[in-house]
C-alpha cells in the first residue's frame, strides 16, 4: 500500500462574516486560490492532480454546483481533474483530507488535494434554501437531526458536565494563544493573500459601495 504524505499547504486569510473582505467572494474563488497556491508550492504541474476533495457544510449557492470541481478548474487544473464536494458539517474539511489520503493509499492516485471552503456571508446569511428541509417521519423518530449548533452545545454541556465558567476559561485561553501566535507571525507562511472586492456600508449616509481589498491576515 502506498503512503500518503502532505507536501504543501495554503489557505486564505480570515475575514468577518457579512462585514468582512470576503463578503462578495465566490466559494470557487476562495477554494481555487488556495488550491492554486498549494499546487505552486508543491512545484507540480496542475495536470498531475487527479482529484480534488473539498469539504463544505453548506454546499449551495456560492458554494454549490460541486464547488470542489469548480475550484479545481479556477485553480488552473485541466478538465481531466475531478472534484468531489463533501458535507460532514463541522468535520467536512477534515473528512476531505482523509478521503484524499485514502485515494492515494488504496487507488494508486498519484496526487490528490484535500481542502475545505465556506461562505457564511453569501450562503448562510445570504438566504439559505430551507424549503422542505425537514422530513415528516424523521422529525417524529429523530428530531435532533435538525438541532441547531446552539442546542447541540447545550446538550453536550449537560451530558458531560461542562460548566459555563470552564467554557469561558477555555475560550479566553484560546484567544490568548491565538493573539500570541499572530504576534509571533506563526500563521504567516500558511496564508496566501487574495485581492478581491467587498461591499462596504457607510454608516453615516447609509450608502453601500464596492471597494477592492487585500485579505492577507487572520
Amino acid at each position: 500500500m502506498k503512503e500518503a504524505v502532505i507536501v504543501s499547504t495554503a489557505r486564505t486569510g480570515m475575514a468577518k462574516s457579512v462585514r468582512g473582505g470576503f463578503n462578495m467572494t465566490h466559494g470557487a474563488v476562495m477554494g481555487g486560490h488556495a488550491i492554486k497556491n498549494a499546487i505552486a508550492r508543491a512545484g507540480i504541474d496542475p495536470a498531475e492532480v487527479e482529484d480534488v476533495y473539498m469539504g463544505c457544510a453548506q454546499p449551495e449557492g456560492a458554494t454549490g454546483m460541486n464547488v470542489a470541481r469548480n475550484a479545481a478548474i479556477w485553480a488552473g487544473c485541466p478538465v481531466t481533474t475531478a472534484g468531489t464536494t463533501i458535507n460532514r458539517f463541522c468535520s467536512s474539511g477534515l473528512q476531505a483530507i482523509a478521503m484524499a489520503a485514502q485515494q492515494i493509499m488504496t487507488e494508486q492516485t498519484p496526487v490528490a488535494i484535500g481542502s475545505g471552503v465556506e461562505s457564511i456571508s453569501l450562503v448562510q446569511m445570504g438566504g439559505m434554501n430551507t424549503k422542505n428541509i425537514t422530513e415528516e417521519h424523521l422529525m417524529q423518530v429523530k428530531p435532533a437531526l435538525w438541532m441547531s449548533m446552539l442546542e447541540t452545545a447545550e446538550v453536550v454541556s449537560e451530558r458531560y458536565h461542562v460548566s459555563r465558567d470552564r467554557q469561558d476559561e477555555y475560550a479566553l485561553e484560546s484567544q490568548r494563544r491565538t493573539a500570541a501566535a499572530q504576534q509571533s507571525q506563526k500563521f504567516k507562511d500558511e496564508i496566501v493573500p487574495l485581492k478581491t472586492k467587498m461591499k462596504k456600508l457607510d454608516k453615516a449616509s447609509g450608502q453601500e459601495s464596492v471597494v477592492e481589498v487585500m485579505v492577507d491576515h487572520d
